[in-house]
């Protein structure tokens, strides 16, 4: 039919502007964290894109689910705005005829979530924490950012490099600070470069520059000019911490059954499950009454998102306190608001309003049948 056209058109429109516009605001926040990071030494610059990619993938069902439930709440709000409803209702259409349009564009995306949240999310997660445990294992040189001064993890040791070269191996204007023996070093040189020995040792090796040493408080210092000098860079072997629960697959949860794997499991779950209930309530939510405003059913929209989202973390964090049993498990929620859409699709097929209008025309002072 030529409404279920026309609206799948504007549903797939809306619902990716949608998904850009939060992507894009997931991914401009998300970058400011991470670069804030990499300026105070904690994250290597290298690593800013790449953390930033697994992030967006962690993020990824969540952001699908609010664009389902924004596109079909902003598509049919312009709809009744335009009075295009209108039309639709006197040529002998309800408000369950857009049941189905809806559900053919919602269900290949609810699959899309369901794939992300049980597999890929997991997947995304377990990859972030391997990436973070072999960052951790760098060398101090390698963590070094240039123009930061970065003091090392390990040992005793302050740097500073002005630059690298592209391949980073050759270090430029070099500054590294030690103590040794109650004795305070300083090494400057104009240029160095990376050395592995056989045995697996790093070195930084520094050609044509001064060290100085001497004790702290006192004008006593030594000068010594070298053409080559040589210095140990320690590396720390991977310490890979066991895996949390949002890094494991849905199979190891559903073998390993205690609790906070059953709420982790639930969590997954539910992703699809509320990503189809609130594009369903977006239908009825999307009618609007002209006495209370455009805005109405977009504040009660969004007061519903917030409660279901809500609700769901809280009953998961029970879950894993054993204070609800995992067979209930998020089901409960679930249910409450599916309920709550059938019963907003019941009344708009009985023409009720949902909300009480807050026109003083509404109120029974004012109606026609007390005026005379």
């Amino acid at each position: 039919m030529l409404f279920k056209h026309s609206l799948l058109q504007e549903l797939v429109s809306t619902a990716t502007g949608a998904l850009l516009i939060l992507v894009g605001v997931v991914i401009a926040q998300r970058t400011g964290y991470l670069i804030q990071l990499a300026a105070k030494g904690i994250l290597p610059n290298d690593s800013i894109t790449t953390m930033l990619g697994f992030n967006l993938i962690r993020f990824l069902p969540m952001l699908l689910s609010l664009s389902l439930f924004l596109a079909v709440l902003l598509t049919l709000s312009r709809w009744y705005r335009d009075s295009e409803m209108v039309i639709w209702f006197t040529s002998g259409l309800s408000i369950n005829s857009w049941v189905r349009p809806v559900l053919t564009f919602v269900i290949p995306v609810v699959t899309l979530i369901s794939i992300l949240s049980l597999f890929i999310t997991p997947w995304a997660t377990n990859k972030v924490e391997v990436y973070r445990s072999q960052l951790a294992s760098r060398d101090d040189l390698a963590t070094i950012n240039p123009g930061v001064f970065k003091e090392s993890a390990h040992t005793n040791h302050v740097f500073f490099v002005e630059s690298f070269d592209e391949l980073g191996n050759i270090v430029k204007n070099i500054f590294v600070q030690s103590i040794q023996h109650q004795k305070l070093g300083i090494i400057v040189a104009a240029q160095g470069s990376r050395l592995t020995e056989k045995n697996g040792d790093h070195f930084l090796v520094l050609h044509h520059g001064r060290r100085y040493q001497g004790n702290r408080g006192t004008a006593e210092y030594s000068t010594t000019e070298f053409e080559k000098y040589a210095l140990r860079v320690e590396a720390v072997e991977a310490q890979r911490e066991p895996p949390s629960t949002q890094s494991k697959s849905s199979l190891e949860l559903i073998q390993n059954n205690n609790n906070n794997n059953i709420a982790e499991l639930h969590w997954r779950l539910a992703m699809p499950i509320s990503a189809l209930i609130l594009a369903l309530l977006a239908i009825p939510l999307s009618a609007l009454d002209p006495r209370a405003g455009r805005t109405a059913n977009f504040a009660l929209a969004l007061i519903i998102y917030i409660l279901y989202s809500n609700l769901l973390s809280i009953i998961q964090a029970w879950i894993a306190q054993g204070k609800i049993s995992g067979i209930v498990g998020l089901w409960p929620v679930h249910l409450f608001f599916a309920g709550m859409g059938f019963y907003m699709f019941h009344r708009r097929t009985l023409q009720l309003p949902i909300l009480p209008s807050l026109s003083p025309a509404s109120w029974p002072i004012f109606s026609k049948k007390n005026t005379k």
